[in-house]
């Protein structure tokens, strides 16, 4: 990550999952605006950093309609719109939040209590200037009870590094291997050439006019990278089952994580194989058990970190939540005030309850609740996250 040219890194720890968000790259003096709705106080406040910028009253969902809590993006954003749920109903400077209905907007409706239809009701002056100082992207958390950004300092938390030389490196010494003997191995040969750096003069281009300097960066470049940490799904635990059951001879139909009529013909005849139980769920821990000691590759790691930047991966690997037992709750960090020369930032957490069903639970392994409330709740929850880069299950993707 040391080398991704950031501005912004915003990152959330979640009730399955450490969700890491990160709101676009991080500039020397960024701000990092947090909206927080409290669904209890029918209110809306606008942090940065620790600061409140500005509040304003607002209605959520009533009964029947209510408004879900949770951490948002900001997907979408309309100076006008019209509800395609509800009678055309007029929604001026509406900021989406996902894309089955909710969103913050403009409203000449907004009592002191619930009255929407799950949207985030505004008064109209309010919803305006708030509309002009978000982007796409920006993150909207949204609680019961009303939730305050904190300082946190820790050791697991990204800081900025200072931009690296420009100059080329051993500019005044040509590169050759030390010794290649009578060898009829290829030999890789190191070779000082850098067409893109201009302190270079390249014999082959010394007639041609220098190089244009590239932008500092592109758009894609400035693309919020989102860092997502979780517990491994379904998904992710069938994708590994496919590339085993084809490293076996099965015939999956390919590695996607889908049960297709394939993927589950080879399930069926692996377990035929072992004298499993065809009964119950597809893929169960017998199973994957008994999966992984035939293919001779140990388990992976309970957690798996992804990376997308514009939406497409990036970088995807295992990690290790420890006491896995616990559940990890749900935490959102953001970070600002970054001084890249000084190689400092200021982060602050926001922890929010979250409650996990019986199943859930069951699914996941979990037998103890996490306690949002906690002293040093996201700490805690930062602590038991451990990157494992040299953990190798051999399966590749």
């Amino acid at each position: 990550m040391g080398s991704v040219m950031l501005r912004r890194l915003v990152f959330g720890l979640g009730l399955l999952s450490a969700t890491m968000l990160s709101h676009a790259a991080f500039a020397e003096g960024a701000r990092t605006l947090q909206i927080i709705v409290s669904k209890d106080k029918q209110s809306l406040v606008v942090y940065d950093g620790e600061t409140v910028v500005t509040t304003s009253k607002v209605s959520t969902g009533k009964e029947g309609h209510s408004t879900p809590s949770g951490i948002f993006s900001i997907l979408e954003k309309q100076k006008y719109h019209e509800s395609n749920l509800y009678s055309n109903a007029p929604m001026p400077w509406m900021q989406r939040l996902t894309w089955s209905g909710v969103a913050l907007h403009e409203s000449n409706s907004v009592p002191n209590y619930p009255a929407s239809h799950g949207c985030v009701r505004m008064p109209g002056a309010f919803a305006k200037s708030l509309y002009q100082i978000t982007e796409r992207g920006a993150h909207v958390i949204i609680t019961d009870a009303p939730v305050v950004p904190q300082l946190i300092e820790n050791a697991n938390l990204f800081l900025p590094r200072k931009p690296l030389p420009t100059g080329p490196l051993l500019s005044d010494v040509e590169l050759r291997t030390s010794s290649i003997g009578n060898s009829s191995k290829p030999v890789e040969v190191a070779m000082n050439v850098a067409p893109n750096n201009p302190s270079i003069i390249h014999p082959a281009t010394d007639a041609s006019p220098p190089a244009t300097k590239p932008a500092a960066s592109s758009a894609e470049d400035a693309a919020p990278l989102r860092i997502l940490i979780t517990r491994r799904g379904d998904r992710e635990t069938l994708m590994d089952a496919q590339i085993l059951l084809q490293q076996l001879g099965f015939d999956t139909g390919g590695g996607d994580g889908s049960a297709g009529p394939m993927t589950r013909s080879a399930i069926a005849g692996f377990k035929r194989w072992k004298n499993l139980s065809p009964k119950g769920a597809l893929v169960t821990p017998e199973f994957l058990a008994s999966l992984y000691e035939t293919a001779g590759k140990p388990r992976p790691p309970m957690g798996q970190i992804m990376v997308r930047q514009n939406f497409q991966p990036q970088f995807e690997a295992p990690i290790v939540i420890k006491d896995p037992e616990i559940a990890l709750g749900t935490h959102f960090f953001s970070v600002d005030k970054v001084e890249r020369q000084e190689e400092t930032a200021e982060w602050h957490s926001i922890t929010v309850p979250n409650g996990l069903s019986a199943a859930v639970k069951q699914r996941l392994g979990i037998t103890v609740a996490d306690n949002p409330y906690a002293p040093g709740a996201a700490a805690q929850a930062l602590s038991r996250i451990e990157s494992r880069p040299t953990f190798e299950t051999g399966l590749k993707r």
